[in-house]
């Protein structure tokens, strides 16, 4: 870890609790700065806030009082998720004060290279797959950030032999500073977030930001099948490393006669890939090129796309009940995601699908529902999406509570040889604390079916 003396006696606000915001709070104080944590959960009920306070960190518990914001804190560090409309935040810009998020402090103490992965869709899949090809290439991967491992805390164990491959999400982006990946990578962008960022022209800049600072000796994955992609490619001061499903390339990632090819090098038969779904070609493509140009060797990329089936909670295969099939796609959080996850599948599909209703409709999901056979809704937009399903001429769509009891009623509508999916096309938040509760709860209700 480098020894940052720029916090030392800096008075900060550490904004929000849960992992981020604990662990930004230990280190800041570890780099001698004068920390107060605000976190809106009663003390009482907070043994996060508790155990800082007994390290001798200021706490401010039950509330977000923003008159907290004259104390004179010369920075705030923000949880990924508070809006910045929210009052403290609003406050502290008002009054000039600088807001980042907890991935600005890794950086700045990471003796360790960063592979930063975001976008819209494929995000974990892709981080996955790099750590572990870096990992079986040897070349000493960390894996941190939106896939769960708070990035500061790895940072502080990071050797300057290590790699620090880290998934960034939007929320995450926009608190940055001067952090700036070796290698950046940008699956793919399409609409989603609107609730926090306004428009899309704003969620487009923040995931742009994870090439703001690169140079001329870092690269800039990107997916060259998406004009708004190659649009931030332009104004990337970075090496462009483009990939694409659809056309051949005459440099980066790309499938050629069922090969996928890397700067004019055969990696792979597409038919070799353990991975399922055509969606993750994305994935593949983009992790393939990160992990050449970290120079991992051929022959472990191939080891691991020959092994590879999926992260937990993306189209993970949970098991099969009576020759039915079931698959955990809880982290299909947006539409777009569900749609890909349909497209993998040629049997027939009992579909779960329903949670946070973030105002918007569902019409766009009508035609990736042809092989729907039954549809089985839940959460706060279970009428939008059993709508939807009416319009695309499903005749079986059934409402249920939650995802535990969606799974014995698919199983009741289904035969010998069809595909029980859980992809609900929405955030959790109305039902399940996360996407991963969601997921668990659908994967223990499967097994109590067996």
């Amino acid at each position: 870890m480098k020894q940052v003396t720029a916090y030392k006696h800096k008075k900060i606000l550490v904004l929000g609790l849960a992992k981020s915001g604990v662990s930004a709070a230990a280190l800041l104080h570890k780099l001698g700065a004068f920390v107060t944590v605000n976190d809106n959960k009663p003390l009482s009920e907070n043994p996060e806030a508790q155990g800082l306070l007994a390290q001798g960190i200021k706490v401010v518990c039950g509330g977000h009082p923003v008159e907290l914001m004259d104390e004179g804190f010369e920075l705030v560090v923000k949880n990924p998720g508070i809006p910045y409309h929210n009052p403290m935040i609003e406050k502290a810009l008002e009054k000039n004060i600088p807001v980042i998020t907890e991935v600005e402090l890794a950086f700045q103490i990471s003796e360790a290279p960063f592979i930063g992965i975001t976008g819209t869709n494929g995000k974990t899949t892709t981080t996955t797959l790099i750590h572990e090809m870096l990992k079986v290439g040897e070349k000493k991967p960390l894996i941190a950030g939106n896939i769960g491992t708070v990035a500061s805390g790895v940072a502080q164990e990071a050797t300057s032999e290590d790699h620090i491959v880290i998934e960034l999400s939007s929320f995450q982006l926009m608190g940055i500073d001067s952090f700036r990946p070796k290698i950046s990578v940008i699956t793919n962008l399409y609409q989603a977030h609107l609730d926090y960022h306004g428009t899309l022209s704003e969620y487009h800049q923040a995931k742009a930001r994870i090439t703001e600072n690169q140079q001329e000796d870092d690269y800039f994955i990107c997916n060259a099948d998406q004009a708004e992609v190659m649009e931030i490619a332009r104004r990337s001061k970075a090496q462009i490393v483009p990939f694409s499903t659809k056309k051949v390339l005459g440099s980066g990632a790309y499938v050629e006669g069922q090969w996928v090819i890397f700067n004019g090098e055969k990696i792979i038969k597409v038919e070799d890939i353990a991975l399922p779904g055509e969606h993750n070609l994305e994935n593949i493509l983009s992790a393939v090129a990160a992990a050449k140009l970290a120079e991992v060797n051929t022959d472990a990329i191939v080891q691991v796309l020959k092994t590879f089936t999926g992260v937990r909670h993306r189209l993970q295969f949970v098991g099969e009940v009576s020759e039915r099939k079931f698959y955990n796609d809880s982290k299909a959080t947006n539409i777009l995601a569900t749609q890909k996850a349909l497209s993998a599948f040629k049997a027939p599909v009992i579909l779960l699908a329903g949670g946070l209703d973030r105002g918007n409709g569902f019409d766009e999901l009508a035609p990736s529902l042809d092989g729907v056979k039954a549809l089985i809704t839940f959460g706060q937009t279970a009428e939008k999406i059993a709508k939807v399903g009416k319009k695309a001429g499903i005749k079986t769509i059934v409402h249920v509570d939650n995802v535990e009891k969606a799974v014995p009623e698919a199983f009741n509508f289904s035969d010998a040889g069809d595909v029980i999916l859980l992809s609900p096309a929405c955030a959790s938040w109305d039902q399940y604390k996360t996407f991963e509760v969601r997921g668990d709860m659908f994967i223990e209700a499967v097994h109590k079916l067996k």
